[in-house]
């Protein structure tokens, strides 16, 4: 079957949109079919056309504002001139989801939203407000919408009144369940993601002050370093608190098993993929109780607060710290493969 995917990025660019699609297109290449992906990101580390782990790879320059929209006509011609048995687009929240809609034609066309309603940037919320009637009618026009976590699909019902089939991101459970713990003479917390406001490093920091027995972790990069720096020089922390820059994926299930606790303050997440990931690993998490991280909040293993305080994020860390580490299940990306598959032919009306 030949598959086409559309997205903004794809790696070597990093996240979670990115992971997703990268994860499942690898998958389902290994179970043999041809899968192809477009996206939005030409010119910002990657060849215009390549072949990655058996998945072609083809790469559109576009207009991208401080990194958001992608607006990328060109999409809708590839999209068109693609030969694909079906069309699976990723990411309401950026425009290649909109072209990929009007080249789609008559072929089945199946739509990944991961979908989080917001920004917290005043420009971003802007421009989704411009966008969400095109948005809305690439959704609703959709054969299949896919949601990564129940928040998520409740958010598509009230929002654009489709139904959607929730099926959760994935993890490499070995990878994780195997990693050999990073070693260090004092306890660590860590937090992982892009270095922006919106992802609420600053209130983990700031928290630290309260948790003078720890350290704090802090893997990826982005515009707000340069605030976090100070803000944790101006709380009088500096010296517990370690900007470790990009991780590599050899690296990271080592630091998510050694560390003491996962803590992660966003204030927009479809899903929480760092939460998964760090559980595999076996190490509790503290979450801040909205949008889709609130699904984790019946994990065994997941404490959430209510505010961002730094009283009631420390003493939801003590908490964590003495609750032991996390058991059950992890789901793993060949899970999310199958499910997909299942939702990719029945777009088709195939068997699976």
């Amino acid at each position: 079957m030949r598959i086409l995917q559309v997205t903004p990025r794809y790696p070597p660019q990093s996240g979670g949109v990115e992971t997703h699609v990268r994860e499942i297109s690898e998958h389902l290449t290994a179970r043999g079919h041809e899968v192809t992906v477009i996206t939005a990101d030409a010119g910002n580390g990657g060849k215009c056309r390549e072949r990655r782990n058996g998945v072609t790879v083809r790469r559109y320059r576009s207009i991208a504002p401080n990194g958001m929209m992608h607006f990328c006509p060109r999409i809708t011609l590839a999209v068109r001139k693609s030969d694909a048995d079906v069309v699976h687009a990723h990411n309401y929240h950026s425009s290649p989801l909109f072209f990929s809609a009007l080249g789609t034609g008559t072929r089945p066309f199946v739509v990944t939203t991961h979908y989080h309603g917001e920004s917290a940037s005043s420009l971003r919320n802007q421009l989704l407000s411009l966008y969400h009637p095109f948005g809305r009618w690439a959704v609703q026009r959709a054969d299949e919408v896919v949601a990564v976590s129940n928040w998520e699909r409740e958010r598509l019902q009230s929002d654009f009144g489709v139904s959607a089939t929730t099926v959760p991101n994935g993890v490499d459970v070995e990878r994780l369940t195997s990693a050999k713990p990073v070693r260090r003479k004092r306890p660590y917390l860590l937090t992982v993601g892009r270095l922006e406001e919106y992802k609420g490093v600053q209130h983990v920091v700031r928290a630290m002050a309260k948790l003078p027995e720890y350290d704090l972790f802090i893997a990826g990069s982005g515009p707000y370093r340069e605030e976090l720096d100070r803000i944790a020089r101006d709380t009088g922390v500096s010296n517990q608190v370690e900007f470790l820059g990009y991780v590599d994926d050899e690296q990271l299930p080592k630091l998510y098993a050694g560390a003491e606790i996962y803590v992660t303050m966003s204030e927009f997440e479809s899903y929480g993929m760092t939460v998964a990931e760090a559980l595999a690993a076996g190490t509790p998490c503290v979450v801040r109780n909205t949008t889709g991280l609130s699904d984790w909040i019946e994990s065994q293993g997941v404490d959430a607060v209510n505010d961002v305080s730094p009283e009631t994020i420390a003493q939801s860390i003590k908490s964590a710290g003495n609750s032991g580490p996390p058991q059950g299940s992890h789901r793993s990306w060949a899970d999310v493969a199958t499910d997909l598959c299942q939702t990719i032919y029945s777009a088709r009306q195939l068997d699976y």
